[in-house]
């Protein structure tokens, strides 16, 4: 038979699995073929193929071969605890975004047990079973195999009827799971428990709590001394800790979830947004400013009173009820249908930096990465079905122009149609065709996430990559054809008709809180000059310059500069230290010599020296570096 494997076609004996198309194509190291996607559906290796069958492999560098190769670590986690501890009670074990982790009901253990299960688990993979999955035939054949768990047996009697029920077994431990599993325990090269937590039955706080045990592995021990490392880095680069120690933002339980930035981190955020409004200026952008409380009418009409209800703050003013907006969009509805538009108005780019709230669980909330009070750079673009491809590459445009310049790698994912939508077939497959498209115009790869979009349309996502190779979700593009319907939004067409706008939402920062959070840990504190809330600090030698230092000072805060003067009675060594410490990109050290000579002696951050000279000099050189927006130091070759 002939199988089709990306451009080749392999000549295959009949009745061979996707395991012989493997071991053809010398797929056999750890990171490799762990499971087959067969025809669009991701299989075990043990899948027969048929003639004509399209066929690839999931490797560990994708997100899906990282899910098996996790869940299936997850089992084999489940089984050691169960030899260590057979009284433990497993219930459920899902893949996440970086390992894995198991749930397990009467189990108490500590930190002091994590290298036992781990000798345990290595045990396991040195035993090297083979993953079998075994199909139950019916609900009530499952639940009489899984009598004594009652855990497993609540999920079980919530499966559809009808739906086929499978379990898989290694050695002697079986559970219940979908697949697919990795062919060999064997790949799992590399295996570490992290840490170990309470957690309730299926998240609900009126549940049982369980005993959750996080653990995460890799096909090859490198990868792991890799991932240890980088968690140490990001440990340093933690950005609560550097929030405090930088002076930027602080947080407090009388607004649990809701910073308080204070004047240094204020200059970040000034910094973030005039570059955000510089750019949507330039790409033809008009901002609006909505309220923020609006009342339940509105809410109703989008959607979100019955969606989000739970998730907003709400308030009654003389006998209404209203809601602080969790999102922009409606108010964006309501600036439209302000006026009559014309198809020669079209495209409409609207943007709005939105101040929007979201009751968030407290124990989800998590410094500037999830807040319940934070700032959307929302943008909707109204236009006609035929621009939605040149607006979508406009939008990827300015994303690559922003992520660039903070020097953020990034990859693209094409969301498609999920199960539950509105719209039409031909609706979503024009949206489709669109955005496929425009990512094709961009000429960038990118990769198509098939039934993940939003129920009102299909979307591209951006993640973003840090200096520790951190994955980030952050600037979304989202195609509506729900609002524009439920607010009856139109424009005359050029033949004279009403017809109905496509949107567009798009947020570029997503949220600016979380993503200023993220570039405080990308940089370390360390931001380049353009960005920096700390630009220069002028330092004397004795009192007596002190004058002169604030002369200079006062001529570089004209041209823009932020500048401090330590003029304190310490060392010039320990005010550079001082300096250093907080991340000051330029000290200018001044004395008798300097002010005389009516110069500074300049340090970098890095502890480079340079020539003395004027403060006029010294100006037009670090304005090149913010104007061109240098990740560096202009000065960076100079002598230390």
């Amino acid at each position: 038979m002939i199988i089709q494997h990306k451009d080749a076609k392999i000549d295959l004996p009949d009745n061979s699995s996707a395991r012989d198309l493997a071991e053809k194509l010398n797929l056999r190291e750890p990171h490799q073929a762990l499971a087959a996607i067969i025809n669009g559906t991701t299989k075990d290796l043990d899948s027969p193929l048929s003639d004509g069958d399209e066929v690839t492999f999931l490797d560990f560098s994708e997100k899906a071969g990282k899910e098996v190769f996790w869940h299936t670590s997850a089992h084999v986690l489940a089984q050691a605890v169960l030899r260590l501890y057979p009284e433990a009670v497993p219930t459920i074990g899902p893949p996440i975004a970086n390992g894995f982790y198991y749930d397990f009901a009467n189990l108490i253990i500590s930190d002091e047990d994590f290298e036992k299960i781990e000798s345990e688990v290595q045990k396991i993979v040195k035993e090297n079973a083979r993953p079998l999955r075994e199909v139950i035939e019916g609900k009530e054949a499952a639940l009489s195999a899984n009598k004594g768990n009652s855990y497993k047996c609540e999920l079980i009697k919530e499966f559809p009827d009808g739906g086929e029920i499978s379990q898989y077994r290694q050695g002697e431990f079986v559970d219940l799971c979908r697949g697919p599993h990795l062919s060999s325990i064997g790949k799992i090269k590399a295996f570490k428990v992290m840490k170990t937590s309470g957690a309730y039955w299926r998240g609900n706080s009126d549940r049982e709590m369980l005993t959750r045990i996080y653990a995460i592995s890799f096909p090859s021990r490198k990868e792991l001394k890799d991932y240890l490392f980088m968690l140490e880095e990001a440990k340093k680069r933690d950005h609560k800790m550097l929030g405090t120690k930088l002076g930027l933002f602080s947080l407090n339980e009388v607004a649990a979830g809701m910073p308080f930035f204070h004047p240094h981190g204020m200059r970040i955020w000034d910094a973030l947004l005039g570059f955000w409004h510089n750019l949507h200026s330039k790409a033809g952008y008009e901002m609006i400013k909505t309220p923020q409380m609006m009342s339940k009418e509105l809410w109703e009409l989008s959607g979100h009173w019955e969606h989000y209800h739970e998730n907003m703050y709400l308030s009654e003013i003389e006998g209404r009820e209203f809601a602080i907006k969790p999102m922009n969009c409606p108010g964006c509805m309501l600036f439209y249908k302000t006026d009559t538009h014309s198809y020669r108005e079209l495209p409409m780019r609207i943007g709005e930096i939105g101040h929007v709230h979201r009751n968030e669980l407290s124990g989800a909330i998590n410094g500037l990465f999830r807040v319940r009070a934070f700032h959307q750079d929302d943008a909707h673009i109204f236009m006609r079905s035929d621009m939605i491809q040149s607006e979508i590459v406009g939008v990827l445009r300015l994303a690559d122009e922003i992520y660039t310049a903070f020097g953020l790698k990034y990859r693209l994912e094409l969301s498609t149609r999920p199960e539950k939508s509105i719209g039409t077939d031909a609706e979503w497959e024009n949206a489709t065709k669109g955005l496929q498209g425009a990512l094709e115009e961009w000429n960038m790869p990118f990769q198509i996430n098939e039934g993940d979009g939003a129920f009102y349309g299909p979307k591209i996502d951006f993640h973003i990559e840090d200096a520790l190779g951190r994955s980030w979700q952050c600037g979304t593009i989202q195609l509506d054809m729900s609002l524009p319907e439920k607010f009856d939004l139109e424009y005359m067409d050029s033949d004279g008709e009403h017809k109905r706008p496509v949107m567009i939402h798009r947020a570029l920062y997503g949220s600016i809180e979380r993503f200023m959070g993220i570039l405080i840990e990308h940089f370390g504190g360390r931001f380049p000059l353009w960005l920096s809330p700390r630009q220069v600090r002028i330092i004397t030698v004795a009192d007596r310059h002190a004058e002169y230092a604030c002369k200079a000072a006062l001529h570089l805060r004209e041209k823009g500069f932020h500048v401090e003067v330590d003029s304190t009675s310490e060392s010039v060594n320990k005010k550079v230290r001082n300096a250093q410490l907080v991340q000051t990109n330029y000290m200018l050290t001044v004395g008798d010599q300097e002010e005389e000579n009516k110069t500074v002696n300049v340090r970098t951050r890095n502890g480079a020296r340079l020539d003395p000279m004027s403060v006029e000099s010294f100006a037009k050189q670090i304005e090149k570096e913010i104007q061109e927006r240098m990740p560096e130091s202009i000065f960076s070759g100079a002598p230390v």
